[in-house]
């Protein structure tokens, strides 16, 4: 039996149909597709069963959003059984959201296959996803940032996915655009202003506390002299 003839033929047509629902109607901020253009390929070892298919995403900040501008790349992992368990879920690029490489605990993840509903698509998962993301929920897999932080590994997730082979191979049509933005900002000398925005806000603090203890010496100082005053009329 060659390897194509134990392919988990349900798991398969499935996700094949996933895919292009997804690129028929696709979820808003988000692109995903297979690591290769093949549905059909699954990971496994050589001449081996096939034990899962990953599909890669990755996730467009929303304007308004902390993420603006920023592209996130993660991956879908689907077992045989899919669409009758969940995929586990990762997130690869650096966000401020959630740990990098990490299953992610989720209600639509492999962490939680009682509330999982096979009705669900792909799309459903990422949609999912988007809207966890911009939450502040905390969950197994995610992390506190500050906003600034979140905005700063939004500028530098253009030249960390330009650096991935997997994401210039699965999302060429978005490597030209983050080409094309690096390149204005190397044109226009761009300097990504939400650490410049911190080392400010750094330079305030300390400036308001020399204030402030300036303030404190002068209020104890005016006392002294009122008591010496008064002391001397006594």
């Amino acid at each position: 039996m060659s390897p194509r003839s134990r392919l988990p033929t349900t798991a398969t047509h499935r996700l094949r149909q996933d895919y292009l629902r997804l690129k028929k109607d696709p979820v808003p901020y988000i692109e995903a597709t297979p690591l290769s253009s093949n549905i059909l390929e699954w990971n496994g070892e050589k001449n081996g069963p096939c034990n899962s298919m990953i599909m890669h995403y990755v996730v467009i900040g929303p304007e308004g959003s902390p993420y603006e501008d920023g592209y996130y790349h993660g991956k879908l992992v689907f077992s045989r059984d899919y669409p009758f368990k969940p995929p586990s879920i990762y997130m690869i690029t650096p966000n401020g959201r959630f740990k990098c490489n990490t299953r992610l605990c989720l209600s639509i993840s492999d962490f939680h296959p009682d509330t999982w509903n096979p009705a669900w698509s792909v799309s459903t998962i990422l949609t999912g996803l988007l809207s966890f993301m911009l939450e502040k929920t905390s969950t197994l897999g995610s992390i506190e940032t500050a906003d600034f932080t979140k905005r700063r590994l939004a500028w530098e997730s253009l030249q960390y996915n330009l650096n991935d082979a997997i994401f210039r191979e699965c999302f060429p049509d978005i490597v030209e655009r983050i080409q094309k933005v690096l390149d204005k900002r190397k044109r226009l000398g761009l300097k990504c202003e939400y650490d410049v925005d911190f080392a400010r806000s750094s330079n305030d603090s300390n400036s308001s506390v020399i204030a402030n203890a300036a303030f404190v010496c002068g209020v104890v100082m005016f006392a002294y002299v009122v008591k010496q005053v008064v002391e001397a009329v006594a």
